[in-house]
Formats: structure tokens, sequence, C-alpha cells
């Protein structure tokens, strides 16, 4: 089989990863476990694992100066990102939960803009503001009566917060990234998470009644901890690897498409006109910020 082929495979299964993980993390929360207490046992397993890696790889040790940045950019990669998403996804349903993560490629754009000087023209200010009325527009408007979501409005907020905070992540360790080792850079990411979550989830965490969890909530839960933080960000860097960036980003369209397939067969979500037309808008606003010239795409 191809790279190229395998790469494709790799990154299909975590973006497949992704689609489902909405449906099976709400299935936990917050009947079971509740939001802060979920990212806690998510955060902290991830730091175990990806230290355990760790061991097997050496290369260049993090310089002292560039551990505050990891540390600043984890506050809103890890902390900021997962407490606001769990919390979110806990209050609304999972459709749309995984639209709400589309605008972050709207949130780079915009942070790169105000911290890196980048250039930013007429078509992608539209789309910018094309994707954040639709973001709006589901926040507001996009209510259904589902179970186990309570309070869908603030759910959509917290979920917009979420990959707010993801899209300035991502500015905050560009120049991080390429400069180490992804494993040894991801392990200390995870590692001043684990210090952020700390504080929120100690007390939900005392409240999680073990002895009464069924078998299959806690297969879901290692599933969110193995296979949603770990496998998919393995896959996702091998795809990297071998793959065009844009290629791989292309990819992140296809999660609410899963999610709202997966979240519909097993009956946890329903549709409607407000987030059709709401998912329509900020993939019109996606496409305009994303959308590349002739002269940079040759």
């Amino acid at each position: 089989m191809k790279t190229r082929t395998l790469a494709l495979i790799a990154v299909s299964i975590a973006t497949i990863i992704y689609g489902v993980n909405y449906t099976i993390a709400k299935d936990v929360m917050p009947t079971y476990v509740k939001p802060y207490a979920f990212i806690l046992l998510r955060v902290s397993g991830a730091t175990v694992i990806f230290w355990f890696l760790g061991l097997f790889v050496s290369a260049k040790k993090i310089e002292k100066q560039d551990l505050k940045k990891i540390a600043f950019a984890s506050f809103f990669g890890i902390a900021v990102n997962m407490l606001s998403f769990f919390k979110g996804l806990s209050l609304t349903t999972p459709i749309s939960a995984s639209v709400m993560m589309v605008t972050s490629p709207i949130m780079v754009l915009l942070f790169s803009f105000l911290l890196l000087k980048g250039k930013i023209i007429k078509r992608q200010i539209l789309g910018i503001g094309i994707g954040l009325v639709g973001a709006i527009l589901l926040i507001v408007y996009g209510t259904t009566s589902v179970k186990n979501a309570t309070n869908i409005p603030l759910g959509n907020f917290l979920v917009f917060i979420n990959a707010t905070s993801y899209g300035l992540y991502l500015v905050l360790v560009k120049n991080l990234i390429s400069k180490y080792n992804p494993l040894v850079f991801i392990k200390w990411l995870y590692l001043f998470g684990l210090l952020y979550c700390i504080p929120f989830g100690i007390s939900e965490i005392q409240e999680v009644v073990w002895t009464s969890m069924p078998t299959s909530i806690f297969l879901k839960i290692g599933f969110v901890i193995l296979f949603t933080t770990c496998i998919t960000y393995i896959f996702n860097l091998y795809g990297l690897s071998k793959l065009k960036p844009t290629t791989v980003s292309v990819f992140i369209y296809l999660q609410p498409v899963i999610a709202t397939l997966y979240a519909l067969v097993v009956g946890s979500d329903t549709l409607s006109l407000i987030k059709v037309s709401a998912t329509l808008i900020i993939f019109l606003g996606v496409y305009l910020v994303t959308k590349q010239t002739k002269k940079s795409s040759k």
C-alpha cells in the first residue's frame, strides 16, 4: 500500500474518531461524570501516556524560555479549550457542538492577523463576518428538545469559546511545533494542562460514584482518553508528515458530517432548520476565509 494512501487512511480514522466522540462523550456527561471531572480524567490519562512514550524518544530538550511559552499556550490549548468544550457539550447537543467547532479556521486567521500581523484580504474579512453570524445564529436560536441538553445556548457559546481558544493556541505554538520533536512538545503541553485542570476537576472527580457506573461508560471514558486524545494525535501527526497541511485541514469539515450521522443513527440528537441554516452559513464563512488565491496556490 502506498504511503500517501496509508496517510489518508490514518487521517480519515482520526476524523471518524473525532466525529463519534461528540456523542460518546455526551453519553458520559453529566449523568455519570461531570464535565470538569471528565477533563481531569482525559488530561491526566493522556499525560501519563505521552510521558511514557517520551521515554523512548531521544530528542532535543525544551529550552527554559520556551517552557514558559508552552505553559502559556497550554492554558488556551488544553485548559480553556477542553474545559469549555466538555462543559459546553454537557449542556448542548452533539450536532450543534460539532458545527461550532468548524469556526476554528476563522479564529486562526483572526488571531494570526492580530498577533502575527498576518495579511488579511476583504474576502476573508467577509468570511469572518459571515462565519460569526452563523455561530451567533446557532448559539441564540439553535435550540431543540434533546435529552441531556439542559442549556443549549450557553453550551453552544462555550463550544465557540473552545474553538476560539484552540484557534489562539494554534497561533501561539506556530513556531514551537517546528522547533521540537512533536512528542517532546506534547508531553510538556499536557503536563502544564494537567496542572491547570486539577483545581477545576478535583471536587467533581470526588463526586463520581464509580461502583454504580456501567461497564459501557468505563469503555467510553477509555475511548476518549486513548482514542480521541492520543490515537488521533499520532494519526494526524503521521498524516501531516506525509500529506500537505491543506489536505489534512480539509478533514476538519467532515467532522460535523460524521457527528451528525452518528448522532442521528443512535438517536442522541435531531436536525432542525436552524441547525442546517447555521451550518451552511458557517461553512460559507470558512470557505471564504480558507480559499486560496491563484497566486498563493501556485
